[in-house]
This record gives C-alpha cells, structure tokens and sequence, in this order.
C-alpha cells in the first residue's frame, strides 16, 4: 500500500472540501481547509520525497468564472513536477495532450466515459486511442444507493447506473492503466473509510487502485491496508497535517 498525494484545486485555491457538497451553481462546496499555499508549493514537496503517481484535481468546471484560476494553478504544479503527477477534472480527447504536454504524468478521466447513466464505450475507445491506456486512469468515483455503489459524475453530483464491482474493475482495466476510486460519501470527512467498498477492492487482483475518502487517523490506515489486503493505495486530504488534519505528513511519505 502507497500513500498517493493529492492537490485540489478549487475556485483558484488548493483546498480540502466535503465531497458530496460540491455545487457547479454558484462554485460552492463546504470548505474544510483552505490553503494559502500554491499547487507548486504541494507538488514541489511532493517531488522531494518522490511522491509519484499522486494527482491534481480541477474542481471546478470549464465555463466557470474561476476555471482560468483554477487552470493555471494546476499548469504550475504540472510544470513543477513533469511527469510526477496525474491530472483530473474535465478531460476529454480534445485537451488530453494539452495536459500530457503540460506535464501530467496520465490523465484521469470520469465524466467524459460515463455519460447519461451509463459507459459510452465509444468515447473510451477514443480516450484510449488519443493517450494511449498506459496513460489512462479511470475515476470510477462512486456514492451508495441501495446499499450498491454507483459510479457518480460531473463532480461527483450526478449517479449513473453503472456499479462498481470486481466485474466491472476486470473489464474496464483493459483500457486503462489505473484505478482512482473516492468513496464520495465520506470524502472530505475524515469519519473513517467505507469499509465494504475497501474490501471488494482488495479481493481484486488487476491494476493499481487508489482509493481516498474518510481516511481520519493512522488506525484507518492499519484498516485499509488489512481490507485491501495490502494491494489498494490510498490518498489522505483533510487528515492530513499539510491541509489542517491531525496525520503528520512524514508518517505517511513511506507507507508500506
């Protein structure tokens, strides 16, 4: 099990939000830390402790009066550390090179493959063919209903049909190269992870899996790692002392 770092960029700022509060209307969400630190200052020190594989987010949508703030924040952190860090929010065929070029290290994309409740198998064929699946990573970000979990889209505020399953996990991995799996319902607070979810994930053996959402103590680590049977990675953000949790960064730079 890796730590993966993270930097969110929302409405101009790297910021730690309550996932599941995430609006487009407005830019609003319930702000658990915000930080008075650029995106090249977290990827700078992500960079010293060789950190990689960690990701940057855009939180904010295209068309927003702060994606400009938000974009130029995330081409810093890119431009800081080519190569070290993957890039999420908004990706689609026609700006993938875009950020590969910028200096992403793969692109993570959910909205674009998951469109009107279901997979749009032609828009991943095209993802695929444009970057390449090594260069792909899939957010398969999910929320609970009826007791299943759902891919959600478009910031995390829109369910589709699709589960997630070790089914699901085994055929899509063919396209990509990783997973991205926030458990959105406890994303952002720090409350303890979604075991169920955590578990399915560790019995399957495919590629990478980065899970992040409610991680809040170092006893949610020692859990995660014996639910995902040492094979699921794992992102911390509001925990974490460098966004205003109570987990010291150094505890977590080499986890193993």
């Amino acid at each position: 099990m890796r730590f993966r770092p993270c930097i969110d960029i929302h409405n101009g700022k790297v910021k730690q939000i309550v996932g599941g509060s995430l609006r487009d209307r407005g830019d609003l969400a319930k702000e658990n830390f915000v930080s008075g630190q650029s995106a090249s200052w977290y990827a700078s020190l992500y960079k010293r402790d060789g950190l990689e594989g960690g990701h940057v987010i855009l939180l904010n949508k295209e068309g927003s009066p702060y994606y400009e703030a938000t974009r130029k924040q995330a081409v810093l952190a890119l431009g800081t550390w080519p190569g070290g860090l993957q890039l999420g929010g908004g990706v689609t065929p026609e700006n993938a090179e875009i950020w590969l070029e910028a200096g992403a290290s793969q692109v993570i994309v959910t909205s674009y493959v998951f469109q009107d409740g279901r997979i749009q198998y032609d828009n991943l064929e095209k993802m695929r063919n444009t970057v390449g699946k090594e260069r792909l990573v899939l957010d398969l970000s999910c929320r609970k209903r009826d007791g299943e979990y759902y891919v959600v889209t478009d910031r995390w505020q829109k369910f589709t049909d699709v589960r997630v399953t070790p089914e699901l996990l085994t055929e899509l991995s063919e396209s990509c190269s990783e997973f991205l799996i926030h458990a959105v319902d406890v994303e952002g607070k720090a409350s303890g992870i979604e075991q169920e979810l955590v578990r399915m994930l560790g019995v399957w053996e495919g590629i990478p899996v980065t899970y992040a959402g409610g991680v809040g103590n170092m006893e949610d680590l020692g859990l995660l790692k014996e639910l995902g049977k040492g094979r699921v990675d794992v992102t911390i953000g509001s925990a974490l002392d460098l966004f205003g949790g109570c987990i010291p960064y150094q505890n977590v730079v080499y986890l193993d």
